[in-house]
């Protein structure tokens, strides 16, 4: 008999039979609230009425129309659609299944338009498992041990995490930036990079907000040493952090999107978008794929986008996360073992330390296992695996808000 790879780990114990909203049913019907959100897919919640009519009714018309060998409605309608959302601009699209895909979609671009080789990629930073871009992960040496050599070019500069160094924000970036300055004089040459690459928020690497200054120098320097800036928004899109975009919160243009998760509510879609001058010197053949841009998986974000405009979920997320770090401030405040509470909109962490100061791995896991076994889904994070994260769907009320963190103050 088969089985699943003993190498798949499984973050709480439940088998689930449904999903509606925020919740997730079991098979002894048990309703847990679900602040996981698939790692941040589900935006719209566990089946929206609208996104599964807009499936529903796609299957039953044109499950798969391969993107370069006929063209479908859907496809050209999200891409119009995504012309809205988009930084003024980037008004070029092409379509994968995966975040990982479309990293490294993107790198290959950047090589490509710049005829450069090195990628400057920022600590703690999560870009996919896929060889590519497993090279350019630094969340933890778990997503590249044992299968190096990686692909070659990857630079890897200081992040600003100030709570790790012991700093405020401002000192931080700082020294992250003057450390990236050092890396471009030392250690590669600009006329031989091709383009920085950076979260606006760190994910797996502890859920790490970039400070506004950080990613304005990141443009700055981009823009003085002719680079591409490319903006991994894979977690932080669609409305997670507040703004539609996360790097929106520093008020600064990427040359190229990199998004997936939340785009389609469940569907694998991902996408890399930039201006219609950079994508055009993609090589031949060079992009393509067999199920990028889905009929129903287009139909689905298509959906996706109406629930978000119509609901208001962009600044749901931004009054919501306001409410649920505060919260989580407040439990903090209790418990000393909490050293850190952080996150933008609706991507918060609570990161677990010892009394040295040293990160807390078996507190965190304590702390995730006493959630789940109360009913209330979370998930772990950090280099370290010592940080809990709090990815509720962008429909969250004020309500299970307040349950989410009275279940988490009763896990100490």
């Amino acid at each position: 008999m088969a089985q699943l790879s003993p190498a798949l780990k499984q973050a709480t114990p439940v088998l689930a039979e449904r999903g509606e909203g925020v919740y997730l049913y079991d098979e002894a019907g048990r309703r847990h609230l679900d602040f996981t959100a698939g790692i941040g897919v589900t935006s719209t919640g566990h089946c929206h009425p609208r996104v599964v009519e807009a499936a529903q009714r796609q299957v039953a018309t044109l499950i798969h129309g391969q993107y370069t060998t006929v063209m479908h409605r859907p496809l050209l309608r999200l891409t119009e659609r995504l012309g809205d959302v988009l930084p003024d601009g980037l008004d070029s699209l092409f379509y994968m299944n995966s975040g990982s895909e479309a990293v490294e979609a993107a790198v290959r671009l950047a090589r490509h338009v710049t005829g450069r080789h090195n990628i400057v990629v920022f600590q703690g930073g999560f870009h996919g498992r896929t060889m590519g871009a497993a090279a350019l992960t630094t969340a933890g040496t778990k997503f590249r041990a044992g299968i190096g050599p990686v692909m070659p070019g990857a630079i890897v500069s200081p992040f600003p995490t100030a709570y790790r160094y012991g700093w405020d924000e401002e000192e931080a970036t700082r020294f992250a930036l003057r450390e990236l300055d050092y890396a471009l004089t030392t250690l590669v040459s600009p006329k031989d990079t091709a383009a920085l690459l950076v979260e606006p928020v760190l994910g797996e690497g502890g859920y790490i907000p970039a400070p506004p200054a950080f990613l304005q120098g990141l443009r700055e320097r981009a823009d003085r040493h002719g680079l591409l800036l490319i903006v991994d928004e894979v977690q932080t899109g669609f409305g997670r952090t507040g703004r539609f975009w996360g790097h929106e919160h520093a008020g600064i243009r990427p040359d190229v999107v990199i998004t997936a998760k939340g785009l389609a509510s469940g569907f694998p879609l991902s996408a890399i978008a930039a201006p219609a001058a950079l994508m055009e010197k993609a090589w031949p053949g060079s992009q393509g794929g067999t199920y990028g841009g889905n009929a129903v998986a287009c139909a689905a974000a298509l959906a996706t986008l109406d629930v978000i405009q119509d609901e208001g979920l962009v600044d749901n997320a931004a009054e919501m996360g306001a409410r649920l770090q505060d919260g989580l401030r407040k439990v903090a405040a209790d418990h000393p073992q909490i050293g850190d509470v952080r996150g933008l909109g609706l991507m918060q962490a609570s990161e677990f330390t010892g009394a040295d100061g040293q990160p807390d791995p078996a507190a965190a896991q304590r702390a995730q296992k006493a959630a789940a076994d109360r009913g209330l889904l979370l998930l772990t994070c950090g280099a370290a695996g010592n940080v809990v994260r709090f990815i509720p769907p962008l429909i969250v009320n004020a309500p299970q808000i307040d349950e989410a963190l009275t279940l988490w103050a009763g896990c100490f």
